[in-house]
Protein backbone atom coordinates (compact mmCIF):
# COMPACT_ATOMS: atom_id res chain seq x y z
CA UNK A 1 0.00 0.00 0.00
CA UNK A 2 1.25 3.30 -1.15
CA UNK A 3 2.21 6.10 1.50
CA UNK A 4 -0.35 8.44 -0.39
CA UNK A 5 -3.35 5.45 0.21
CA UNK A 6 -2.11 5.72 3.96
CA UNK A 7 -1.94 9.14 4.68
CA UNK A 8 -5.75 9.05 2.83
CA UNK A 9 -7.63 6.62 4.56
CA UNK A 10 -6.09 8.03 8.29
CA UNK A 11 -7.37 11.39 6.96
CA UNK A 12 -10.80 9.79 5.82
CA UNK A 13 -11.19 8.13 9.53
CA UNK A 14 -9.89 10.94 11.54
CA UNK A 15 -12.28 13.55 9.37
CA UNK A 16 -15.53 11.33 9.34
CA UNK A 17 -14.96 10.99 13.15
CA UNK A 18 -14.90 14.41 13.38
CA UNK A 19 -18.14 15.18 11.10
CA UNK A 20 -20.58 15.01 14.72
CA UNK A 21 -17.82 15.01 17.06
CA UNK A 22 -17.18 18.93 18.61
CA UNK A 23 -14.44 17.74 20.98
CA UNK A 24 -12.65 16.06 18.08
CA UNK A 25 -12.80 18.68 16.00
CA UNK A 26 -11.58 21.50 19.03
CA UNK A 27 -9.09 19.17 19.97
CA UNK A 28 -7.37 19.03 16.23
CA UNK A 29 -8.30 22.28 14.50
CA UNK A 30 -6.01 25.09 13.60
CA UNK A 31 -6.50 27.87 16.54
CA UNK A 32 -4.22 30.48 16.71
CA UNK A 33 -4.16 31.85 20.33
CA UNK A 34 -4.02 27.91 21.34
CA UNK A 35 -0.89 27.97 19.96
CA UNK A 36 -0.32 31.76 20.91
CA UNK A 37 -0.78 31.15 24.79
CA UNK A 38 -0.61 27.56 25.34
CA UNK A 39 1.92 26.57 22.93
CA UNK A 40 -0.26 23.65 20.83
CA UNK A 41 2.41 23.60 18.34
CA UNK A 42 0.74 20.35 17.16
CA UNK A 43 -1.81 21.96 15.84
CA UNK A 44 -0.20 23.11 12.87
CA UNK A 45 -0.05 19.10 12.12
CA UNK A 46 -3.36 17.93 13.13
CA UNK A 47 -5.64 20.19 11.36
CA UNK A 48 -4.83 18.91 8.12
CA UNK A 49 -6.40 15.49 9.39
CA UNK A 50 -9.96 17.10 9.65
CA UNK A 51 -12.27 18.63 7.02
CA UNK A 52 -14.99 21.15 7.09
CA UNK A 53 -17.68 18.85 5.34
CA UNK A 54 -17.87 15.15 2.74
CA UNK A 55 -17.39 17.43 -0.11
CA UNK A 56 -13.75 19.42 1.67
CA UNK A 57 -12.63 16.39 2.48
CA UNK A 58 -13.51 14.46 -1.01
CA UNK A 59 -11.79 17.03 -2.85
CA UNK A 60 -8.61 17.54 -0.72
CA UNK A 61 -8.15 13.68 -0.89
CA UNK A 62 -9.40 12.69 -4.36
CA UNK A 63 -6.63 15.64 -5.41
CA UNK A 64 -3.93 14.19 -3.03
CA UNK A 65 -4.77 10.78 -4.72
CA UNK A 66 -4.41 11.79 -8.78
CA UNK A 67 -1.09 13.60 -7.53
CA UNK A 68 0.23 12.18 -4.96
CA UNK A 69 0.98 8.75 -6.39
CA UNK A 70 2.95 10.08 -9.34
CA UNK A 71 4.87 12.34 -7.14
CA UNK A 72 5.72 9.32 -4.57
CA UNK A 73 6.99 7.02 -7.12
CA UNK A 74 9.26 10.05 -8.80
CA UNK A 75 10.29 10.57 -5.60
CA UNK A 76 11.85 7.09 -5.26
CA UNK A 77 13.24 7.13 -9.00
CA UNK A 78 14.56 10.52 -7.49
CA UNK A 79 16.13 10.46 -4.08
CA UNK A 80 16.50 6.61 -4.22
CA UNK A 81 15.88 4.73 -1.10
CA UNK A 82 14.83 8.16 0.42
CA UNK A 83 12.01 8.47 -1.45
CA UNK A 84 9.97 7.84 1.24
CA UNK A 85 11.17 10.01 3.96
CA UNK A 86 11.72 12.68 1.63
CA UNK A 87 7.66 12.18 0.33
CA UNK A 88 6.39 12.12 4.02
CA UNK A 89 8.71 15.40 5.03
CA UNK A 90 7.58 17.03 1.80
CA UNK A 91 3.66 16.48 3.23
CA UNK A 92 4.24 17.49 6.91
CA UNK A 93 6.24 20.09 6.69
CA UNK A 94 3.80 21.64 4.28
CA UNK A 95 1.55 21.53 6.80
CA UNK A 96 3.46 23.76 8.87
CA UNK A 97 4.91 26.25 6.15
CA UNK A 98 1.32 26.73 4.02
CA UNK A 99 -0.09 28.10 7.38
CA UNK A 100 2.77 30.17 8.84
CA UNK A 101 1.57 33.22 7.26
CA UNK A 102 -1.89 32.45 8.72
CA UNK A 103 -0.50 32.20 12.11
CA UNK A 104 1.32 35.38 12.31
CA UNK A 105 -1.85 37.47 11.09
CA UNK A 106 -4.52 35.81 13.40
CA UNK A 107 -2.59 34.33 16.12
CA UNK A 108 -4.53 36.59 18.56
CA UNK A 109 -7.76 36.14 16.99
CA UNK A 110 -10.06 34.16 19.18
CA UNK A 111 -12.70 33.95 16.13
CA UNK A 112 -10.06 32.16 13.74
CA UNK A 113 -10.04 28.64 12.84
CA UNK A 114 -9.00 26.90 10.03
CA UNK A 115 -8.75 22.92 9.30
CA UNK A 116 -7.88 20.39 6.17
CA UNK A 117 -5.31 19.66 4.50
CA UNK A 118 -5.49 22.07 1.44
CA UNK A 119 -1.50 23.26 2.01
CA UNK A 120 -0.35 19.72 1.58
CA UNK A 121 -2.21 18.82 -1.13
CA UNK A 122 -1.83 21.81 -2.72
CA UNK A 123 2.18 21.09 -2.29
CA UNK A 124 2.07 18.08 -3.45
CA UNK A 125 -0.06 18.74 -6.40
CA UNK A 126 2.69 21.73 -7.32
CA UNK A 127 5.79 19.13 -7.17
CA UNK A 128 3.42 17.01 -9.63
CA UNK A 129 3.12 19.82 -12.19
CA UNK A 130 7.16 20.53 -11.59
CA UNK A 131 7.61 17.39 -12.40
CA UNK A 132 5.52 17.05 -15.17
CA UNK A 133 4.67 20.51 -16.55
CA UNK A 134 2.62 19.35 -19.73
CA UNK A 135 0.62 17.02 -18.02
CA UNK A 136 -3.49 18.23 -18.65
CA UNK A 137 -4.88 19.14 -15.70
CA UNK A 138 -8.63 19.98 -15.14
CA UNK A 139 -10.37 21.12 -12.19
CA UNK A 140 -14.31 21.10 -11.41
CA UNK A 141 -16.17 20.82 -14.21
CA UNK A 142 -13.28 22.08 -16.76
CA UNK A 143 -11.76 18.89 -18.22
CA UNK A 144 -8.22 18.44 -18.01
CA UNK A 145 -7.16 20.35 -20.88
CA UNK A 146 -4.90 22.81 -19.77
CA UNK A 147 -1.41 21.72 -19.44
CA UNK A 148 0.14 22.25 -15.58
CA UNK A 149 2.43 24.76 -16.32
CA UNK A 150 0.08 27.21 -17.21
CA UNK A 151 -2.74 26.05 -15.12
CA UNK A 152 -0.19 26.78 -12.33
CA UNK A 153 -0.33 30.20 -12.35
CA UNK A 154 -3.78 30.56 -12.88
CA UNK A 155 -4.51 28.93 -9.75
CA UNK A 156 -2.08 30.96 -7.51
CA UNK A 157 -3.38 34.27 -9.44
CA UNK A 158 -6.82 33.37 -8.63
CA UNK A 159 -5.84 32.33 -5.08
CA UNK A 160 -4.31 35.60 -4.68
CA UNK A 161 -7.73 37.65 -5.57
CA UNK A 162 -9.83 35.10 -3.35
CA UNK A 163 -7.31 35.72 -0.31
CA UNK A 164 -7.39 39.27 -1.04
CA UNK A 165 -11.66 39.50 -1.28
CA UNK A 166 -11.68 37.15 1.91
CA UNK A 167 -15.25 36.72 1.12
CA UNK A 168 -15.49 33.02 1.50
CA UNK A 169 -14.33 30.89 3.96
CA UNK A 170 -11.38 29.29 2.38
CA UNK A 171 -8.10 29.45 3.87
CA UNK A 172 -6.32 30.18 0.29
CA UNK A 173 -3.63 31.58 1.84
CA UNK A 174 -2.49 27.71 2.70
CA UNK A 175 -3.36 26.81 -0.82
CA UNK A 176 -0.32 29.47 -1.98
CA UNK A 177 1.84 28.95 0.37
CA UNK A 178 1.56 25.20 0.10
CA UNK A 179 2.07 25.26 -3.94
CA UNK A 180 4.87 27.71 -3.72
CA UNK A 181 6.40 25.48 -0.89
CA UNK A 182 6.27 22.39 -3.08
CA UNK A 183 8.19 23.55 -5.55
CA UNK A 184 10.87 24.99 -3.70
CA UNK A 185 10.85 22.16 -1.38
CA UNK A 186 11.72 19.88 -4.56
CA UNK A 187 14.30 22.11 -6.30
CA UNK A 188 16.46 22.43 -2.73
CA UNK A 189 15.66 18.97 -1.87
CA UNK A 190 17.24 17.25 -6.02
CA UNK A 191 19.42 19.52 -5.69
CA UNK A 192 21.05 18.23 -2.54
CA UNK A 193 20.28 15.37 -2.21
CA UNK A 194 20.37 13.43 -5.71
CA UNK A 195 21.73 13.26 -8.76
CA UNK A 196 18.74 14.60 -11.10
CA UNK A 197 18.25 18.25 -11.81
CA UNK A 198 14.74 18.95 -11.95
CA UNK A 199 14.78 22.07 -13.26
CA UNK A 200 16.62 20.93 -16.35
CA UNK A 201 13.49 18.30 -16.59
CA UNK A 202 10.85 21.07 -16.19
CA UNK A 203 12.77 22.99 -18.82
CA UNK A 204 12.88 20.05 -21.76
CA UNK A 205 9.82 19.09 -20.99
CA UNK A 206 8.04 22.82 -21.85
CA UNK A 207 10.73 23.04 -24.65
CA UNK A 208 9.22 19.60 -25.89
CA UNK A 209 5.77 20.78 -25.80
CA UNK A 210 6.53 23.97 -27.85
CA UNK A 211 8.31 22.35 -30.56
CA UNK A 212 5.39 19.74 -30.96
CA UNK A 213 2.99 22.47 -31.48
Amino acid sequence: MSITLIIIIITAVISISSFNNQKINNDLIFYPPAITKHHQWYRFITCGFIHADWMHLAFNMLSLYMFGEAVELNFKYIFLSDGNTFYLLLYFTALVISLLPTYFKHKNDVYYRSLGASGAVSAIVFAGIFLFPTAKIGIFIIPPIIPGFIFAPIYLFASWQLAKKGEDNINHSAHIWGSIYGVIFLIITSFLFSNFNVIDNFNHAIAQWFYSL
